[in-house]
This record gives C-alpha cells, structure tokens and sequence, in this order.
C-alpha cells in the first residue's frame, strides 16, 4: 500500500474476524457467479489474522456450511467436536451441583470447540484464494465522509509520532482508503464505527448496548485431567446473584489443553469489581482447581462481549456503509455465541453489496436489502424471541429465570421488563456503594501464587501485548479536570479495577496526597473495557499503531 495514495476499492471491509471474513468470501463467490469482477479489500489492525481474536469458543458449525464448499468446510480446524456438556452450580463453600437439565439455549448438541483465531487464519486463506487483498498491521484512525456527511471510506493511523505528537524521522501519513461500500467488522465496540453510529444517529431509539468481560486462559494440563470435547459451564461462585451476572466455562481441547474463563456482565454497581481478579478467585473453587492442578497457563487475554440483544442492535446500514458482527451486536447472550451470527451477517451484507454493486447503486435505500436479509434470517429468528432476556437478569437468577421462561412461551413478551442503562451509568460512587467492596468480599483470596493465579501483569504477558511506547497513548482521557474530580476522587479509579490489563494505576503523592492516573497504555489488551465502563465515559479507546497490541495464537 503506498502511504503517499489515495487507494480506491470496490469495497473495503475494516476488520479479520469471523463477519468480516465472511463477508468477503460470500462477497467474491457471489460476484463470480455474477460474471462481475470487483476489488474487495480487508484491513487488519492485527499484525496478523487472529492475533487480536479472543473468544470460548463453542461454534455453532452449520452456517458455514453456506459460505464454504464441502471440502472447505471439512477442512475447517475444529479442535474437537463437543461430548459430555454440563451446567454447574459453584456454591461458597466448595461444593457444587450439576443440574440435571441443560438452561434453555445452553445445549451443545453437534456443536465444536475451536480456536476462533485458528478457524480466521484459516477464512483468510480462502479469501485470498477468491482474490481478495488483505492487509494486515493497518489500524484505522478515522472515518472518511463526503459533503453530505456519508461515508466514503477510512484513513489509517500515522505513525512515527511520539507521544507529544511530534513527528519523528520515521514519520509515515496514514493511508485514505475510498470505497464505494465500506463494511465495519472491527469486533466488539469497534473504535471507527462507534463513530459512525454516534454522528449519524444509528442508534436513536435503541436500547444502550450493554457489554460483559470476559478472562480468558489456556493451560496444558496432566494427562486425563480434561476430556477433549467436554464442556462445563458453571454459575454462582465467586459471583453474587443480584450484583453480577455471568459465569464461568471450560472447554477441554486436544492435546492435554483446556480453554477456560469467566464472563461477567460490566453492568455491576462495585466501582471496585474486578473481573480478573474475579476468574482467579473462581480458580481456587476445586471443581475448577482439581481440573488445572498439576498443569501451566500457556496463553492469557480478555475481551469483551455485547449482550444488549435484539433492542440494542443499531441501525446497521446507511448509504455506503454496513455493520456486521459483533459490531454491530450480533449475539446470542443465552446462548453465549455470536460466531455463527456473526458470519450469517456477513453472508447477508454481501448479498446486499452485491446487488448494489451490480445497480451502481450504494445508498441507504439500496444496502436496506440487507436488513431484509437480516429479518429473514437466523438471526432475527434466534435474538428476537429473547430480546428483553439480558434486561431481566438484573432480577436475578430466580425471578429473571421465571420471565425468562415466560418470554419462550410467548416469543419474547413479558412484563415488568426492567431499564436497561449504559454500563458506565450504573456504576456507584465509592461513597454511594452501600454493598461489600471487592476486596472485603475476596480479602483471603487475592495473594496470587502464579502457579494456580496470577496478577494482570501476568495475563498480560501470556497475552504478548506489545505496543511502540514512543506514540501518542491511544487511551485517551476525555476531560481531565472531570477525570480528577469524579472518576479519581469520587470513583477511586474504578478503571484500574476494570481493566484486566493493569493499565491504569492510581498514584499517591507520599508528600501531599494528591492522587493522579499513571497510564500502562503499553499493558493494553484491546478489551475495551475502560471506553465501555468509564464513569463519565472518562476513557475513549482508539487504535495504536497498526501491529500493536496482543498476539494471540490459540484464543
């Protein structure tokens, strides 16, 4: 790519996870069928494909099936197909109880264990094989509009900049990248299109979307410890229902490996809560210790999830533009999936590019095609009959199971469905959390023996984030004065205890006192807890360097 250029391409997919692969595959082959030849160009702000991909992952495997020919798919690198599937209740006192049903949306039946990362690296061999350009390191900085405020396209990072902004020998001009149609895929709360969804009102009327975290660590383990195929998924201990919903996975893998985590909805109060310290702590409960004993943590990272459902979704086209993905909110939170979602939406937005391609035609009117393939897809038929089931977990597990169940009898109608509100609203004031602090709660339990738990800087380093500490830091503080008074002084830097990454630290002054923010930015994960959480929205995550960040292998 010459720096120098403006580049045009037919259409421009900004993001290498499962949607956006997706719908580059569909995109060519569909194309090809038409007789129509039309340059299609996939930027990643990983250094690789899969670097910065982070999920469970159990896959639905059907829907691929649709996008791949037969011996494509059989070639798909499924690490194991799922057996044995069990739904544990953790208790505080080291017991459990396995239920003897699977929750509704929780069975497994024909589904696949894999790593998301693999199976990506894998897309993108056949992407590349349809012919379409992929480019990997390039991370967008901003979105590119004409007059009438539509997008035409993106502009990718400068780099050579140090931290004052001053521009260094080695400094290259990002790259403005038009398109005809450009199609977001950047993943969870994607940076470029957050903005398009906030400067052309995507989201009006729409429910805020809301987020969880979730800890991820693969260990290699003693033979016999884990049987590849298993799955557990676990409830309950460390979490307290009413204060947090979420819950914990274990995925036995091939070769004496297991993939676990836990997941924990950003929606609790604690300005203190913290997730990774949290998965630690579920790590001492023996049903999950007697698993790990005997073995090593081999890889380590965090991401998050949108769990708002149906009525958080976005309005996800607008002329010249698409929102697949998780970008766009494609996930099943009763299901914990969103990969086959995912890469319908993909299928269906290349459908729509297609048409307009071959109209000349990429207007808002035209790409509504694709909220009609949407509506007439699995993905309308599996999130809208439990559109409200996030809302009414805030009643906790009994009273939120009850209307649960209620909304599967009726196709989603129920009463008494409580508020949704941004995760950065709900969080308390130090002073106003009439609840138990975190580390009251977890006082005995958060000396970490990096054996069995380890503290952040420990994830991080299984995670092998790696960022230029020469650049801007990419965190950026929205209003300092603001970010001093409340979000140190009122909040307690809520973000350190967020952040899974221990990016933000909070310093005291020994001499006078005085508190201030020490920012890691270099410790980053790509989570985006702290741009989804920040009491008042105090943190706005954008993208370093191309290249930067985690480099994920297996997650």
């Amino acid at each position: 790519m010459n720096n120098k250029d403006v580049i045009s391409t037919d259409v421009l997919i900004v993001g290498g996870g499962p949607s956006g692969l997706a719908t580059a595959i569909a995109l060519a082959d569909k194309l090809k069928q038409k007789g129509e030849e039309k340059r299609i160009m996939l930027i990643e702000k990983g250094s690789s494909i899969g670097s910065h991909i982070l999920s469970g992952a159990v896959i639905r495997p059907q829907v691929f099936k649709d996008l791949l020919t037969t011996g494509e798919f059989d070639g798909i690198p499924f690490d194991s197909k799922v057996g044995a599937d069990v739904t544990v209740k953790l208790n505080d006192n080291g017991g459990k109880t396995t239920l003897p049903f699977h929750p509704p949306y929780m069975s497994n039946d024909g589904n696949q264990i894999a790593s998301l990362g693999q199976v990506c690296r894998y897309l993108a061999t056949l992407a590349e094989e349809r012919g379409v350009e992929i480019y990997t390191g390039f991370a967008v900085d901003s979105v590119v509009y004409d007059s009438d405020n539509k997008v035409i396209g993106v502009k990718t990072k400068d780099t050579g900049v140090d931290h004052h902004g001053v521009k260094q020998k080695n400094f290259q001009e990002g790259t403005t990248i038009e398109a005809k149609i450009t199609v977001f895929a950047e993943g969870t709360r994607g940076s470029a299109v957050k903005t398009v969804i906030d400067k052309l009102n995507l989201d009006g009327g729409k429910n805020p979307q809301i987020y969880s975290l979730g800890v991820k660590e693969i260990w290699r383990v003693p033979e016999g410890s884990v049987e590849a195929g298993s799955v557990k998924h676990t409830f309950g201990y460390p979490l307290r229902d009413k204060e947090e919903f979420g819950g914990g996975f274990i995925y036995g893998l091939t070769d004496n490996r297991v993939a676990l985590g836990l997941v924990v909805g950003l929606d609790y109060k604690d300005p203190s809560f913290d997730v990774h310290a949290a998965m630690q702590v579920w790590k001492t409960h023996p049903y999950v210790s007697k698993i790990l004993e005997g073995g090593s943590v081999i890889e380590a990272g965090a991401k998050t999830l949108p769990e708002g459902g149906w009525n958080s979704i976005p309005k996800y086209y607008a002329d010249n533009m698409m929102i697949v993905g998780d970008s766009a909110g494609f996930l099943t939170t009763a299901r914990l999936k969103g990969v086959h979602l995912a890469v319908r939406s993909g299928i269906c937005a290349a459908t729509a590019a297609v048409e307009a391609l071959i109209n000349n035609d990429t207007s808002k009117a035209s790409l509504s095609k694709y909220e009609e393939l949407v509506n007439s897809s699995s993905i309308y038929k599996e999130l809208y009959p439990v559109r409200n089931m996030r809302a009414v977990m805030q009643d906790g597990m009994v009273v939120g199971g009850l209307k649960m169940g209620i909304q599967l009898i009726t196709g989603g109608t129920c009463f008494m469905v409580p508020e949704t509100e941004a995760d950065s609203v709900v969080t308390k004031k130090t002073a106003e959390f009439s609840g138990e602090p975190f580390a009251q709660r977890f006082a005995d339990k958060l000396e970490y023996d990096k054996k069995l738990t380890f503290d952040k800087v420990t994830t991080v380093y299984y995670s092998k984030a790696m960022h230029d500490e020469v650049q801007i830091p990419h965190l950026v503080v929205d209003n300092e004065e603001q970010f001093k008074s409340s979000n140190i002084n009122e909040y307690g830097l809520a973000e350190a205890s967020m952040c899974p990454a221990e990016v933000y630290e909070l310093h005291t002054d020994k001499k006078s006192g005085d508190k201030s923010l020490r920012l890691h930015a270099e410790n980053c994960v790509h989570c985006k807890t702290c741009d989804i959480k920040s009491p008042n929205s105090g943190i706005t995550w954008t993208t370093p360097y191309g290249g930067d960040g985690p480099d994920y292998n297996m997650m």
